[in-house]
């Protein structure tokens, strides 16, 4: 009678209980774009860089994870043409002064919590490493039919990349380069 008991017990919790159907998408690195925007007293620039790979992690269609890599080697600088500083610009963003590529060739984030807030919309929380420096950020993001796309702003000051600082360095007038920068974030599902 007991084990009778304790199988029809095991069976209504079973029963009653909604089983996790997470799927993992990998990401579609031809298909997925980042670009970068950076900002300085005098104005801006901005560029690409790569998914280097990813994946995206549903239940029913619900964000609940994953992560992607950046290829930090990959940097693009689009608003300068060849010849007119887009070389010496990206050169000096991948010198240990900035993100030091040579030696860290990629960036990572993952997902440690997906909220869902309004249709398709979520707040996502997760790990960024730069430099292997790892620190908590949190950004809106949209996924619909396994696209996730979202504008991340990061303060670049929080992964040891002070260069430029005005929040660090004192007396740097118009060669201040402001310590937050934007990623477009466009992740695609294959």
């Amino acid at each position: 009678m007991k084990n009778l008991f304790i199988a029809l017990s095991a069976l209504a919790i079973f029963a009653f209980t909604n089983p996790v159907h997470v799927t993992t998408k990998a990401v579609d690195t031809k298909a997925s774009t980042i670009t970068w925007k950076g900002y300085k007293v005098t104005g801006s620039h901005e560029g690409t860089v790569k998914v280097k790979e990813g994946v995206l992690k549903l239940d029913h269609g619900t964000l609940v994870g994953g992560s992607f890599s950046i290829d930090m080697t990959s940097l693009v600088c689009t608003d300068l043409a060849s010849g007119q500083g887009a070389e010496k610009l990206i050169g000096h963003l991948a010198s240990p002064d900035f993100f030091n590529t040579a030696e860290h060739t990629t960036a990572k984030f993952e997902i440690t919590k997906a909220v869902a807030y309004a249709d398709n919309d979520y707040k996502v929380v997760g790990n960024l490493t730069i430099k292997e420096t790892t620190k908590e950020i949190k950004f809106r993001a949209n996924v619909v039919d396994g696209k996730a796309t979202a504008k991340i702003t990061i303060d670049r000051t929080d992964f040891n990349v002070n260069y430029g600082s005005g929040s660090i360095f004192d007396g740097l007038a118009d060669k201040t380069i402001y310590d937050e920068f934007d990623l477009n974030v466009s992740l695609v599902t294959m």
